[in-house]
């Protein structure tokens, strides 16, 4: 016979036993309802918010770097992709002036001086993108995502194009009547040249000899090249997140860049 001490001891150790094995058991189903919760995390659709959140992230992503690299000094100046130069209808210019003592350095001042306006109002390109990425909508993010490896940049081409404009502009324009030589801007060397070469072209003698009147506004073309610059920054920033897993340098960029839609 057991005595009552006894059998209260293997009572108690039976218990211990059975509570040891029910922890273990409850501790590995934990686990592995936790790999379950994970691995489905993994798994589980895009959600709009997501979707519009990574596009959104990918967006001031590729801006910002951008417009950092295009606002510094020689951002534009140092990169024969997109370095504003004059139009080719002013080489007549740019050759007379060469001749010149001093003449090359001047034509190159001018260069620098409209590459530095364009560096100098890309520093205030920031908030117009911020702004316009404010904006979007579920459908604007889901045709970015699906779309071509420019979908982005057109999209801010769209919404921004008309604002940088009204950004670069007087800065183009400051550059263009900065006194060049002789109390002569680029921008009266430019008209004075385009006015003289028309009177000829328009001429009998001249439409014979097939010469053809110059029209380009010196202003808006160098507006438009400094632009053009500005959005194949963009959009060379935008592919390499699209192409580059590494390029994704947000967890939300890694999930929606990755996922089943973005390659649909």
């Amino acid at each position: 016979m057991f005595s009552r001490k006894e059998i209260i001891y293997t009572i108690m150790h039976k218990m211990k036993i059975t509570f040891l094995a029910v922890s273990l058991f409850v501790l590995s189903s934990c686990a592995e309802l936790s790999q379950i919760a994970q691995s489905a995390g993994q798994t589980l659709p895009l959600t709009n918010a997501e979707i519009v959140g990574g596009l959104k992230d990918a967006l001031l992503v590729g801006t910002d770097s951008s417009v950092n690299r295009l606002s510094a000094v020689d951002g534009y100046l140092k990169d024969q992709a997109i370095k504003i130069l004059l139009p080719p209808e002013a080489k007549t210019i740019t050759e007379n002036l060469s001749k010149i003592p001093g003449g090359a350095k001047l034509v190159d001042d001018v260069i620098v001086r409209i590459n530095r306006a364009a560096e100098d109002a890309a520093k205030g390109a920031k908030p117009i993108f911020v702004n316009s990425v404010r904006e979007m909508t579920f459908t604007d993010a889901l045709q970015i995502l699906r779309g071509p490896d420019n979908a982005a940049t057109q999209y801010f081409k769209s919404k921004t194009a008309r604002q940088l404009g009204e950004l670069y502009r007087p800065k183009i324009r400051e550059s263009l009547n900065k006194n060049l030589v002789a109390g002569i801007s680029t921008q009266q060397s430019w008209n004075e040249l385009t006015s003289q070469w028309n009177k000829i072209a328009g001429t009998s003698v001249g439409k014979i000899s097939g010469m053809k009147t110059v029209n380009v506004k010196l202003e808006d073309y160098l507006l438009q090249q400094a632009l053009n610059g500005l959005f194949l920054k963009i959009e060379e920033r935008e592919k390499d997140i699209r192409t580059n897993a590494n390029a994704r340098v947000t967890v939300l960029l890694k999930r929606v860049f990755g996922s089943q839609i973005a390659q649909n």
